[in-house]
């Protein structure tokens, strides 16, 4: 059956061939394996399903002797090294969204979050969830500790800590999954099943091809080496967090084909979509309590406000609200002066070295003031908005 969100689908198919036909089989596909670990965590006593989870991931399965069944077959796939891995290349991906230091997290916030905000059937797991709307500002910053730890040096090494934060972001998206068939108010006739594997690999697209995309919007030259070794980085985490292969693009060309035929079908925002992004946009203000404080949030909003209509073009800025301020003229005069540091870095090839150093103290401090000292546990939620 093919959900309503389902847009314009002889159009796509005639325009894009079979591969449009393909695409919509995985609205139905989700993640087998983390939904029958969880199944296997909620037959166990409270909290020893989840130490399990945390000492494989720590020690390696293997390590685990009182592992039930579907959690060691979770945990083989999981620590499967695919043939087309090259930790070389793979341990340097991040380097490209650390040199990009701040404006790394221009593009994640005020376009990558806010496109993956915009699919009208996408974004109901997070709406149900209710953590966007109502927790806004913890949410984005456990976003951006999940991209930190990924992005590091040797990060997504087996064990590593971004690799282990991708295994726990898996069981909870399988929990999350759980938690909300059971509360019947998911419409699979009109969204495909929750968090399935098409939403899954636009979610991956969104940290990487959409940042590429972004960051050379901004002025920042990325040349075909470095965007191939930040995808090849997305392709791994896509892997761990349960992506099935032929939805992992292999290459630029492929990642941009699979965003290419995804837009094809996706239907224009909803209130939901206008919703998330404007707690978004106005997450600065959470914990503001000086007249000081609340206007460096309202300078922070008007300049996100901007951003986001730059990076995502005036049509689906519009379409989600987003209001047209004289902010918006900020942004070519930053994209002016990125162009031209960057040019001066190339003129004297000046190594990245320094600057990757400088986005990753960047990154520590986002991710340092953010969370305001607390720690992010990424921990199976227990439940809904609604519940």
């Amino acid at each position: 059956m093919v959900p309503s969100r389902v847009v314009d689908l002889p159009r796509a198919q005639a325009r894009l061939g079979e591969r449009a036909s393909r695409l919509i089989t995985f609205f139905d596909r989700v993640d087998p394996l983390a939904d029958e670990a969880i199944v296997a965590i909620e037959s166990m006593a409270p909290g020893a399903g989840w130490r399990i989870v945390e000492e494989a991931a720590t020690r390696g399965i293997a390590a685990v002797a009182d592992a039930p069944r579907e959690i060691r077959a979770l945990f083989a796939q999981i620590e499967e090294v695919p043939v087309w891995t090259d930790w070389k290349t793979i341990d340097r991906g991040g380097d490209l969204l650390m040199r990009a230091g701040p404006l790394g997290g221009v593009v994640l916030g005020a376009r990558s979050l806010v496109i993956g905000y915009a699919s009208p059937a996408g974004n109901k797991p997070l709406v149900l969830t209710g953590r966007l709307e109502h927790q806004a500002a913890r949410r984005i910053n456990e976003t951006a500790r999940f991209v930190q730890a990924v992005c590091r040096a040797r990060g997504m090494r087996p064990g590593a800590e971004g690799w282990q934060i991708a295994v726990r972001v898996r069981l909870i998206h399988a929990q999350v999954r759980r938690m909300i068939l059971k509360s019947g108010s998911w419409r699979a006739d009109q969204w495909g099943a929750p968090i399935n594997q098409h939403d899954m690999a636009g979610t991956c697209l969104l940290f990487s091809l959409v940042v590429i995309e972004g960051l050379r919007s901004l002025g920042l030259q990325v040349d075909s080496e470095e965007a191939e070794r930040y995808l090849q980085l997305w392709r791994f985490v896509g892997h761990v967090l349960g992506l099935e292969p032929e939805l992992t693009p292999g290459s630029m060309y492929d990642a941009t084909r699979l965003a290419e035929l995804i837009a094809a079908i996706q239907g224009p925002p909803d209130d939901d979509s206008r919703a998330l992004t404007r707690a978004l946009l106005d997450s600065p203000r959470t914990g503001a309590k000086t007249s000081a404080d609340l206007l460096n949030a309202q300078r922070r909003t008007r300049f996100g406000e901007a951003a986001c209509r730059h990076l995502v073009g005036e049509t689906l800025a519009d379409a989600l609200a987003i209001p047209r301020t004289t902010w918006r003229f900020s942004v070519p005069i930053l994209t002016r002066l990125v162009r031209g540091a960057e040019l001066l870095r190339a003129s004297v090839s000046f190594p990245d070295g320094p600057a990757i150093a400088v986005g990753s103290r960047y990154w520590d401090r986002v991710v340092q003031v953010g969370l305001a000292g607390a720690t992010a546990e990424f921990v199976l939620p227990d439940k809904l908005a609604a519940a």
